[in-house]
């Protein structure tokens, strides 16, 4: 049985650097302009296509296979891909200059290769060799590093539409020799090209990471750039049990970055949330460190009769109010500086959003925290809780593990919370029909009713 007319596998098998393989020679390349070409002549429906591992077929790579017709391709090339589509999967002809219909030969590079993977991984296996796995993890920071460092330095706004080493070195005010060094290793990282001695920015780059670009985010991610230092605390924080103190000199923009940031993921989550919660029945809301404002604005968007408040820390707010009337709904959204931990709330909202928040906050905290919203909610009014949720063991999903240790050494006593936990606090605070929403992505709602 065949649900699709036609099947495409793309082999897409990562391999260490310098390993033959059909992603080294550019089938990742061949697989986006491949779903492009489907996209654009609208065979969605009428064609499946998967990523594959290895075939064994490395040499010949970029390998293909068609499916029922059989058809398997080599060397495939990204400016083989329209001929392809119009060929075979439009007229279902095979293109023959591709096609590789060897059977024995082919057959027989699948077994050798199969059979030196297995002794290559045996002799590593006896002589004790680090897993390229756990290598990979272990120097996971050099890449991150190199691009973070290319942010703070606006290397990439500095290349502009073309630049050498000592141009871009003079424009960020750094040494010439050692910027020339991090361009090549972001050219190799696939960050930038290079043509003789200039250097440019790839499409993603330019788009991502360069000033005045309309989806720049450079200095949202210049917050990731101040977690970096805090990770490096790390070892000293599990001996102290919580953060280590840091002179980070109080940059005037790093409260704009993390805002900035937060911004960056409450953007693309807010929707989502609107959706899971709905507004029936729902006049007031009170969002709690509301950061820029994406939830309240969202929101207010959604339903024209309702109020939001935003409650954050004074050097938020004015932050929060720029969003806020760029969005248009500064009639719909307030903004009240205080601290959650102790001012007074106030009283008969219908929702109170804790967005991204609890994970800053120890356990007692948050079991003060929601004894108070259960006092500042109307009768029947929700608490919604939106955060990384851990597994009741605690060791997974990754991301919020992580997150876990990412709290601890940027709070005093934050960490990532399981569900029966947020479910404990809230029936303890007094609030009934305790559920959790699944949403798409690493974080998911903790929603409870007062009674």
């Amino acid at each position: 049985m065949e649900p699709f007319r036609v099947h495409l596998f793309v082999c897409t098998q990562q391999k260490p650097e310098g390993v033959i393989s059909c992603s080294a020679n550019g089938s990742l390349a061949v697989l986006d302009q491949l779903d492009r070409e489907i996209q654009a002549r609208g065979l969605d429906g009428d064609v499946q296509l998967t990523t594959s591992g290895c075939m064994g077929l490395c040499d010949e790579g970029p390998v293909m296979v068609v499916y029922p017709a059989g058809v398997w391709y080599r060397h495939v090339q990204p400016s083989d891909v329209r001929e392809i589509v119009d060929v075979q999967l439009r007229d279902g002809q095979p293109v023959s200059r591709l096609v590789w219909n060897d059977a024995p030969a082919m057959k027989a590079m699948s077994v050798e290769h199969r059979q030196k993977v297995r002794a290559a991984m045996a002799a590593r296996e006896k002589a004790g060799v680090l897993p390229e796995g756990l290598d990979q993890m272990i120097r996971g920071y050099m890449p991150s590093r190199c691009l973070l460092t290319a942010l703070e330095l606006d290397i990439f706004t500095a290349t502009g539409d073309g630049a050498n080493a000592e141009q871009i070195a003079m424009r960020i005010h750094a040494n010439a020799r050692a910027v020339g060094m991090l361009l090549d290793a972001l050219v190799a990282l696939g960050l930038l090209s290079k043509s003789g001695d200039d250097y440019r920015n790839t499409p993603e780059s330019a788009r991502f990471f360069v000033q005045g670009s309309k989806d720049n985010q450079r200095n949202g991610l210049l917050h990731t750039a101040d977690i970096w230092h805090r990770w490096s605390t790390l070892t000293e924080a599990l001996r102290r049990g919580s953060r280590v103190p840091m002179d980070r000199g109080k940059a005037p923009d790093w409260t704009r970055n993390f805002i900035t940031a937060m911004q960056r993921n409450a953007k693309d989550r807010a929707g989502l949330v609107v959706k899971a919660l709905g507004t029936a029945g729902v006049r007031r809301i009170l969002d709690l460190g509301g950061g820029s404002g994406a939830y309240s604005i969202a929101f207010a968007k959604a339903s024209p009769d309702l109020q939001c408040e935003i409650l954050d820390v004074p050097e938020v707010v004015p932050l929060a109010a720029e969003y806020v009337s760029k969005a248009g709904v500064s009639a719909q959204v307030s903004l009240r500086a205080g601290d959650m931990l102790g001012d007074n709330l106030g009283s008969g909202y219908d929702l109170i959003l804790l967005n991204a928040i609890c994970h800053m906050f120890s356990e007692e905290q948050n079991r003060n925290l929601f004894r108070r919203v259960r006092q500042a909610l109307a009768p029947k009014g929700r608490l919604a809780v939106q955060d990384f949720i851990l597994n009741p063991d605690k060791a997974g999903p990754v991301r919020a593990a992580l997150f876990s240790l990412n709290m601890l050494v940027g709070t005093e006593g934050g960490a990532s919370y399981s569900e029966s936990e947020y479910t404990e606090w809230m029936k303890a605070a007094g609030f009934s029909e305790v559920r959790r929403i699944s949403l798409p992505g690493p974080t998911d709602l903790i929603v409870g009713r007062a009674e």
